[in-house]
């Protein structure tokens, strides 16, 4: 499985901007489709948005849909979740996945994750 450590994440206020990264290590990070998901305290994990392994592809879900893009640099082992336009929902812990076949939206669906990075929005 590919190793996955993501940093960025910090305290900001509504209106502001943060980019999270992961960086991936110990498998040919080109063959992973890489999702982004947040997990907020009493609430379950959802789906923020993935990328594609050629990076070609992307979706997003409704909350986060012209606000955050997600990128990749396959020659850094790197995946990005450029957030703009934050808000106070948005106050969670954000996690990288990885996957190795067709894009997913499912928390199941992916096998390697990183420890999270805590992002909070003040009002």
């Amino acid at each position: 499985q590919v190793q996955l450590v993501e940093s960025g994440g910090g305290l900001v206020q509504a209106g502001g901007s943060l980019r999270l990264s992961c960086a991936a290590s110990g498998r040919t990070f080109s063959d992973y489709v890489m999702g982004w998901f947040r997990q907020a305290p009493g609430k379950e994990r959802e789906f923020v948005g993935f990328i594609s392994a050629s990076g070609g592809w992307k979706r997003y879900a409704d909350p986060v849909k012209g606000r955050f893009t997600i990128s990749r640099d396959n020659a850094k082992n790197t995946v990005y979740l450029q957030m703009n336009s934050l808000k106070p929902e948005d106050t969670a812990v954000y996690y990288c996945a990885a996957r190795r076949g067709v894009p997913a939206m499912g928390a199941e669906d992916f096998g390697s994750w990183g420890q999270g990075t805590q992002v909070t929005v003040s009002s």
